[in-house]
């Protein structure tokens, strides 16, 4: 898993709320169990028409937020079904931070284990991300995940709450099977101990 240390870049802004997992990657897209090539499908239902044109209403068809690596949403942004799709398409499309007032809970917690950082803030703070990301290329946001803030473009600053051993996770690119790997060294010592006390196994 890629490390998350400090993120720079345009946020677009999505104010609908209950955002659920189906239209962030819509179920046709689930026949695969790679977590490559599922950019294409996020919100494939808003992003394009039935023609499979680009729908030039949508957010990130326009021009300002076609690079957009932070996504500032409305609340209970991932709701819904627990398909870790959801995250995987967002990774995939070059989205590493969605920041909200509140999340599904399964969907918030793929995210961490997949490199994408949720973040909660107040719908005070919303507000003046949803103002901060409505300027589009105009202003970039900042995320330092090590002092915990987001950086507006006028200097700014959101302080925000995560827990410290998913943190930790996201500053080391540690994913469930990385975390495992850190114990190798344990692991190893435990199996030499076992193959000699215990050979016939």
């Amino acid at each position: 898993m890629e490390k998350f240390t400090v993120l720079e870049g345009v946020a677009a802004p999505i104010k609908q709320i209950n955002v659920d997992t189906d239209a962030i990657i819509p179920k046709n897209y689930l026949k695969t169990i790679k977590r490559t090539g599922l950019g294409k499908g996020l919100f494939a239902e808003k992003r394009f028409r039935e023609d499979g044109s680009e729908n030039p209403d949508f957010i990130l068809n326009k021009p300002a937020y076609r690079k957009a690596k932070i996504l500032v949403v409305g609340d209970n942004f991932g709701c819904g079904s627990s398909r870790e799709h959801a995250p995987w398409a967002l990774l995939d499309y070059g989205i590493r931070c969605v920041i909200s007032t509140s999340f599904g809970d399964i969907f918030y917690n793929n995210c961490f284990k997949n490199g994408v950082l949720p973040i909660r803030v107040s719908p005070e703070d919303l507000e003046k991300l949803f103002d901060d990301a409505d300027r589009g290329a105009n202003a970039t946001i900042t995320i330092d995940l090590e002092n915990q803030e987001i950086r507006g473009p006028d200097g700014g600053t959101v302080k925000f709450e995560v827990d410290a051993f998913r943190k930790h996770c996201m500053l080391n690119g540690l994913d469930d099977i990385g975390l495992t790997m850190e114990k190798a060294p344990s692991i190893g010592t435990y199996e030499n101990k076992l193959k000699a006390e215990r050979p016939w196994l």
